[in-house]
């Protein structure tokens, strides 16, 4: 599979911007998936997990409440509504996606083996 992420912008503090992860494929309903961010100079950090029917969600802890991640599997792409956004949102987000079986979802970059190329997000205060 084939990710492409776009969506991206530039916010300030309290705004929202929805980012898309559009995937190639015929099988994208075979597919976990999750949003990463990386901050200047800083580790790729997980930020939310969908299941393979979108059924489950998992956030991390400094976005829940604000952000949301969902999946239209018929049109292959997954969605991340980001409102009520912080200067500490920005970084590059990354999609990502893999197949293994026995995993629902993951919050480590381990498990993925499908990357989009990033979509820059900058919030000003």
């Amino acid at each position: 599979v084939q990710l492409q992420a776009s969506g991206g912008g530039s916010v300030q503090a309290g705004g929202s911007l929805k980012l898309s992860c559009a995937a190639s494929g015929r099988t994208f309903g075979n597919y976990f998936l999750s949003w990463f961010r990386q901050a200047p100079g800083k580790e790729r950090d997980f930020v939310a997990a969908i299941t393979r029917n979108g059924g489950y969600v998992d956030y991390a802890f400094s976005v829940k409440g604000r952000f949301t991640m969902s999946r239209d599997n018929a049109k292959r792409t997954a969605f991340l509504q980001m409102n009520n956004m912080k200067p500490e949102d920005t970084g590059v987000y990354f999609c990502a996606a893999d197949s293994t079986e026995y995993i629902t979802t993951s919050r480590r970059i381990i498990d993925f083996g499908y990357w989009g190329q990033g979509t820059q997000v900058t919030v000003s205060s």
